[in-house]
């Protein structure tokens, strides 16, 4: 489809449900003050595990967005997708009797693994507890693509509806294509990102074992995130959601819609190298990029600010840098660049709904998220502004945020102002 043919598509809605935050304005004041939310786990036995912190969401009320069956019914990773889809359609302005929107609003909103608690939790119920029992809604407690599914239900969205799998990449290319949705004019609205609760004995003691993980600020947790510095050990695993509310251009026009900024590039790809590192040199992180602004039909050098990926992995971070050296060239002397998985960790499938909603809340309010607990550069990421450790005013106008997962899927995603 040619340019002058597709729609034009902006964000009207953000929810963010993350370890810094519960709603999308807590979230951002706690990230904009370099407040960490990684924390000792205290609800399952680790005295068996190398890694005993992660990122929990403090203070979270499944009850303001489902009902005490729907909760009882449901894993914790469907509790908060629903709770950041409501949180952005509510931001949207949604009106629940507009039924041509209804009627022509979609939903696609993954997870990167699902309902593991509940997985776990029945399984140890049936097993060791004895119970022999298994309740019939376990299948629709776990699955993931409920997230979308009890949005549909709740709010009467009837356009497309899905759920995209792609590791941590998976909120990335589910507001991606539904971007596309809009663009082709499959549907006026969509409500896109990701939902993902896997900090459990399983989550924590498989990435663990994959050697994934920080594990040398166990008793230091703020500490352990540190993208791009020479001390850095591995990502932290945490929870949350990131939803958008992604809407047609003229139809948000027309019925008056405050609009965040346009959602003006996407691009994806695959390294084709292994299954958890990145490609070498990080060319297919940079194929990525490229993708995504040529989509956007921008150059490199009217980027202002990128999320990045950030995940305080030796080889990722890297890799990533190396990537945004080689698509951005000179302009890397005015690029800023953060991540924001040093104070939230890593939300695996949720991790590219929440960073994208940081990318667009950065572009509203000028203002860059720091890249905390970076002490000491690692010299081979050197060549790039990370906004250490402070948060930062800035005046920018288009913001680019990456994802990369395993099995070498990649997705960036490029904002712009209106």
């Amino acid at each position: 489809m040619s340019a002058a043919a597709k729609h034009r598509v902006v964000v009207t809605g953000v929810g963010i449900v993350c370890p810094v935050g519960a709603n999308t304005a807590l979230a951002w004041d706690n990230l904009l003050a370099g407040k960490s939310g990684i924390v000792p786990i205290s609800d399952f036995d680790v005295a068996a595990l190398t890694v005993k912190i992660a990122g929990r969401v403090p203070d979270f009320d499944a009850s303001h967005y489902l009902s005490a069956k729907e909760i009882k019914r449901t894993d914790v990773f469907i509790h908060y997708g629903v709770a950041a889809a409501q949180q952005a359609i509510a931001d949207a302005e949604v009106d629940s009797n507009d039924e041509a929107l209804l009627s022509n609003t979609g939903v696609c909103i993954g997870s990167g693994i699902g309902g593991l608690a509940a997985i776990e939790k029945t399984y140890h119920a049936y097993t060791v507890e004895e119970k022999r029992k298994i309740s019939p809604f376990f299948i629709p407690s776990v699955i993931i693509n409920m997230v979308a599914g009890y949005v549909s239900i709740l709010h009467g969205l009837r356009g497309p509806n899905m759920a995209m799998v792609s590791a941590c990449t998976t909120g990335t290319h589910n507001i991606g294509l539904a971007a596309r949705m809009i663009q082709c004019g499959d549907a006026q609205a969509m409500v896109a990102g990701g939902a993902e609760m896997a900090t459990t004995l399983l989550g924590v003691g498989g990435f663990s074992a994959a050697r994934a993980l920080s594990a040398s600020h166990n008793d230091s947790p703020t500490e352990a995130s540190r993208p791009w510095d020479v001390d850095r050990d591995g990502f932290v695993l945490g929870d949350g959601a990131g939803v958008l509310f992604l809407e047609e251009y003229e139809h948000a026009r027309r019925r008056g819609a405050s609009i965040y900024c346009e959602l003006a590039g996407f691009g994806m790809n695959s390294d084709a190298h292994h299954i958890t590192q990145p490609s070498p040199g990080g060319t297919g992180a940079a194929q990525c990029m490229q993708h995504a602004l040529a989509d956007a039909q921008l150059n490199a050098d009217q980027v202002d600010y990128i999320n990045a990926h950030g995940t305080s992995t030796p080889s990722g971070d890297k890799a990533e840098s190396d990537a945004i050296k080689d698509v951005f060239h000179l302009h890397t002397e005015r690029l800023l660049v953060s991540s924001s998985k040093s104070m939230i960790g890593h939300l695996l499938g949720a991790a590219g709904g929440v960073e994208a909603a940081i990318a667009i809340l950065a572009l509203h309010h000028q203002a860059i998220p720091p890249t905390i607990n970076l002490q000491t550069l690692d010299p081979q990421c050197a060549g790039l502004d990370y906004v250490p450790n402070e948060a930062r005013e800035h005046k920018i106008k288009t913001s680019l945020s990456n994802s990369f997962g395993f099995g070498g899927t990649n997705g960036s995603l490029v904002f712009r102002m209106l």
